[in-house]
């Protein structure tokens, strides 16, 4: 069967780590976002990094390759829902973290009117009772696609997927 892969992090630290302003801005958005800790926020940065490198790559490139490039980038972040099929590369520049936290599962769930708080939503995630496109998603970090957002919904095996049930009286 082999040996499984090592886990790797996610996500890079700050470089430094006593800053009042980072630190201040990072509580702000682990409450707006109902986000575990602050691991969940530096993971997001540095997928957020990982794209604008990518970005300024494509903008070092000659001008065929540097369409082809973007095209690819921009169509992943189409598919996301972050960006439209038109957007440019300084687009891509100009994104930040919120664009990204907007596309999470645990967001989609409160947004779309599933749960009472942001925090209820995470607890409905990870208990099992969110599906997305049938099948039951028990990871709230979960980036949804844009296609995907209209089909998220109380899992068939839950007992919120039936419209009586009490607590579904009061979220709805």
């Amino acid at each position: 069967m082999g040996d499984p892969k090592k886990q790797r992090k996610k996500y890079g630290t700050p470089r430094h780590p006593w800053q009042k302003d980072r630190i201040h801005n990072e509580l702000i958005l682990v409450g707006k976002y109902g986000l575990r800790n602050k691991r969940e926020v530096w993971r997001a940065n540095t997928m957020l990094r990982g794209i604008r490198n990518q970005a300024r790559r494509c903008l070092a490139l000659s001008d065929m390759e540097q369409e082809k490039a973007r095209s690819l980038l921009v169509g992943r972040l189409n598919r996301l829902g972050i960006l439209p099929t038109d957007a440019s590369l300084d687009d891509v520049l100009l994104l930040n973290i919120e664009d990204l936290l907007n596309r999470r599962l645990q967001t989609l769930v409160h947004k779309h009117g599933l749960s009472k708080s942001i925090y209820h939503a995470r607890q409905l995630i990870t208990h099992g009772h969110i599906a997305v496109e049938g099948r039951r998603v028990t990871s709230p970090g979960c980036l949804i696609h844009g296609e995907q957002e209209n089909q998220i919904s109380f899992a068939s095996a839950s007992p919120l997927s039936d419209t009586n049930h009490p607590e579904r009286i009061k979220t709805s």
